[in-house]
This record gives structure tokens, C-alpha cells and sequence, in this order.
């Protein structure tokens, strides 16, 4: 190991120690995910299993009044310095509750969609990119939505898609350049 390596091997098991002796804090400061059960299609007539099974899943969240939190891009050791070693568990809860969130609001737009319940698909999209998902393909199909099955205008299907652009720019995740770089080529190809 060169002193670099050295250095930064150092700096993370000191940053792991102090993290396992921080004390419990309050959760107050988490911003939590909201689900507008009242705003999404949940009456929508499905035949597709899996996006019936997704809406399930999003109904299942509301009903259990689960706490939802975005927490990707943060480290354990992270969430223990912010919130406690012993809020841990809790916010791994809470994490993985927004992991299935995203998936299962993807699997219904895209069930939506697939079933030619545009609208409907797109406020399903929608909401799940506001609670900054990562996921690349909710970005396509409402790409996909504002370009082809909306009726939108060029100005606002340019619009929309800048408007997503902004949300993924605030992203903290792997995923990220690509979905900008995909949006980006969507925003120059409406210039065509």
C-alpha cells in the first residue's frame, strides 16, 4: 500500500469508529416520501399480473402507513454519523421500503402505459421521478410519453423533459450521467 492508500484506508476506519459510537438522533430531519394515494390511478382496470401486482405493492405502502426514505447515495457509516448507529435498522427499513416503491411504480407505469393508459402512466412516472428515482427507464418512457403519446406540443414536451432533466441533475447515484446524457440527446433530438 503507497501512504495515499495508506491515508484514505485510515480516514474510512476512523470515519467507521466514530460512526459506531454516535449516539441515537432524532429522525425528524429525514425527509420522508409521501405517497398521493388520492393522485394516483389505483382504479385503473388492469389485465397485466405485474402491474397489477404493482399497484398492489404501492396500495400495500399507503395502507401500512410505511416510512419511505430516499437514503441512496448514503454510505452506512453515513447514516450512522448522521442518525445513530442505533437508527440504523430503522432506516435500512425505510430505505428498502423506497426501493420497492420505485420498482413497483415503474412496473405499474409501465403497465399502464402498455395498456394505453397514457396519462395515468405518465402521473404514476411522474410521482416516482419526484421522489428522485434512478431508475433509467421511468426516464425513457416518459421521455417516450411527452414525445409520442400525449399530444403535447414540441415547446411542452421540450418542457417536461427539461423539467426531468432538472430532477436528475439533483441525483446522488451511479446511474446519473447516464440518465442526463440520455435526456440530453432526447432534448437535442426535439430540436430535429
Amino acid at each position: 500500500m503507497n501512504i495515499k492508500e495508506k491515508e484514505i484506508d485510515r480516514d474510512f476506519w476512523k470515519r467507521e469508529h466514530d460512526a459506531n459510537f454516535t449516539r441515537k438522533k432524532s429522525l425528524d430531519s429525514l425527509s420522508l416520501v409521501h405517497i398521493p394515494a388520492d393522485r394516483l390511478p389505483f382504479s385503473v382496470p388492469l389485465s397485466d399480473a405485474a402491474a397489477k401486482e404493482a399497484a398492489s405493492t404501492v396500495q400495500n405502502l399507503v395502507d401500512q402507513g410505511a416510512k419511505i426514505a430516499n437514503l441512496t447515495g448514503l454510505s452506512n457509516t453515513d447514516l450512522k454519523l448522521e442518525w445513530g448507529t442505533a437508527n440504523l435498522p430503522a432506516l435500512t427499513e425505510f430505505d428498502d421500503n423506497y426501493t420497492t416503491l420505485v420498482k413497483a411504480l415503474h412496473a405499474w407505469g409501465k403497465g399502464l402505459f402498455d395498456a394505453g393508459f397514457y396519462e395515468e402512466a405518465a402521473e404514476v412516472l411522474e410521482f416516482s421521478v419526484s421522489t428522485k428515482s434512478d431508475i433509467r427507464a421511468t426516464y425513457e418512457l416518459l421521455v417516450d410519453l411527452y414525445q409520442t403519446k400525449l399530444g403535447l406540443s414540441l415547446t411542452e414536451s421540450r418542457q417536461k423533459i427539461a423539467a426531468l432533466e432538472q430532477i436528475a441533475s439533483q441525483l446522488s447515484t451511479l446511474n446519473k450521467n447516464q440518465i442526463l446524457r440520455f435526456l440530453q440527446e432526447a432534448l437535442q433530438g426535439n430540436e430535429a
